[in-house]
């Protein structure tokens, strides 16, 4: 191997009749690069928290109303979901590099482009074209980690500072959205993107190396077109439904095409075996199935309470944008401190007991809520101990359930697994937001329907306690490593 060529320069090796495309690893990956690349996963994250406090004033400036903000929310989010494991697919096919490049360009210049939205449907498509270029983003950079790293102990300390940026970007998120909002307006927090994204790019062009150019079968297109299509018709039955009639002919339509598309979904991935999206023989262990309904749970509450939470908190109680962004804190500061805590204990004692604790938590946190929608001080008392309890719950289970999918899938679908939780919390926290902010519409008060939306939250959490008690699998490392 020739030491003069620079990262990201590929080599053909002669196999049989077959070019090999192998890429050249760089001895040791810098931190410049490894900062490059969290900051575009950093940028994803972001996206999905940062955009809360700035509803209400987009609902002002836009003329929107309950439904369109669910729309504004999701539309992110149902592509990011729907797509993760596609991009996956891209990343392998086509080079983790050269694809975390794309997402890079796609997101930020459409980051650019929503800033200048001028109505509801522009700036929803463009949400759903930035749940693409997200989606581009994720598999593609911890491909680029992987690679880039050649020890064990190296690679799993590049992941986890990389992992690490999960919490970071949801404690950032509503007070970074909550300045921005107050002191330039909503179309900033989009605007912010655009410079995260150009030091990404410039870093990683010129640092990462490329990753290697996997032979894999064709794209399961079919599987892959049936999901999004269920997971978008259901997603708009439940926030159309309230606005248009339960009984709407598009509504109904809606909810018959989910169907439709989730039995096409599940034949093809039956009959396309391991070549599927989601492999069948990945659930041969239920405690994936556990994982991955605990993950799907997880982000219900989280998202939706997030989206609740936020215009109670301006619309109810009157806080500016800022200080909504403040009132989140208490949820959003355990989770970017506590998961280094918490993934050591669950490399000692396993993901069950973590995960039960953590669901567990998340349930008092949004009960202790429900009875206190006041302006008093004991309810505003009640707001931040439930908030803290949340936080530090969601900081258990969500290294839990990666640990619980590590341990339950077969090591050539490890990659795979990953993905699949992703796609599940961010499924859940779609469906969390329609089916929240549908009690929220159907209230009679603002006041009503955060009572009614925090007990739901609350027993959505009790469930994944359950869940997760009973079905999670995973054993902890050896002897307290």
């Amino acid at each position: 191997m020739d030491p003069t060529l620079i990262p990201g320069e590929l080599m053909a090796m002669q196999t049989g009749n077959h070019t090999v495309v192998e890429p050249v690893r760089p001895a040791k990956p810098s931190r410049t690069l490894l900062i490059g690349l969290s900051l575009g996963y950093f940028m994803v994250l972001l996206d999905m928290t940062i955009v809360s406090v700035a509803l209400p004033s987009i609902s002002r400036s836009l003329h929107v109303d309950l439904s369109g903000l669910q729309w504004v929310t999701n539309g992110y989010t149902i592509t990011f979901a729907a797509l993760l494991l596609t991009t996956g697919w891209l990343s392998d096919r086509f080079g983790g590099r050269r694809v975390f490049l794309w997402g890079l360009v796609a997101f930020g210049t459409l980051s650019g482009i929503s800033a200048a939205a001028s109505d509801l449907t522009t700036l929803v498509v463009l949400r759903l074209a930035l749940g693409i270029a997200g989606a581009l983003l994720l598999p593609a950079s911890l491909a680029v980690i992987t690679h880039a790293c050649t020890g064990p102990a190296e690679r799993a300390r590049a992941v986890g500072s990389w992992a690490a940026i999960t919490g970071a970007a949801l404690a950032a998120g509503p007070v970074v959205g909550g300045v921005l909002t107050e002191a330039v307006g909503w179309r900033s927090i989009f605007l912010i993107n655009v410079p995260l994204a150009l030091v990404s790019l410039v870093i990683t062009a010129r640092l990462a190396p490329e990753t290697v150019r996997k032979p894999r079968g064709g794209l399961d297109l079919t599987g892959q077109v049936s999901s999004v299509i269920a997971l978008g018709a259901l997603v708009y039955g439940l926030i159309e439904g309230p606005v248009k009639g339960w009984a709407a002919a598009d509504v109904l339509i809606a909810f018959a095409v989910t169907v439709m598309a989730a039995a096409v979904f599940v034949r093809a991935e039956l009959r396309a075996g391991d070549a599927a999206m989601l492999p069948p023989r990945m659930f041969g262990d239920r405690g994936l199935s556990a994982a991955l309904l605990a993950g799907l749970m997880a982000n219900f509450a989280l998202s939706g309470l997030l989206f609740v939470l936020s215009l109670f908190f301006q619309e109810s109680r009157g806080y500016s944008s800022f200080g909504a962004g403040l009132a989140f804190l208490p949820l959003t500061l355990p989770t970017a401190i506590n998961p280094i805590f918490t993934g050591r204990l669950v490399g000692r004692i396993g993901p069950r007991r973590p995960a039960t604790v953590g669901f567990a938590l998340m349930a008092v946190g949004a009960l202790v809520q429900a009875p206190f929608t006041g302006r008093s001080a004991l309810a505003q008392a009640a707001t931040v101990v439930g908030l803290t309890l949340f936080g530090f719950g969601v900081s258990f289970v969500l290294p839990a359930l990666v640990a619980g999918v590590s341990g339950s899938v077969p090591a050539e679908f490890a990659g795979i697994g990953a993905g699949t939780l992703n796609s599940a919390r961010q499924v859940g926290g779609s469906l969390g937001v329609a089916v929240l902010g549908l009690v929220l519409g159907l209230a009679s008060t603002s006041a009503a329907g955060t009572r009614f939306s925090l007990v739901i939250g609350g027993v959505v959490a009790l469930l994944g306690a359950l869940v997760s008690g009973s079905a999670l699998r995973g054993r902890p490392s050896v002897q307290g490593r």
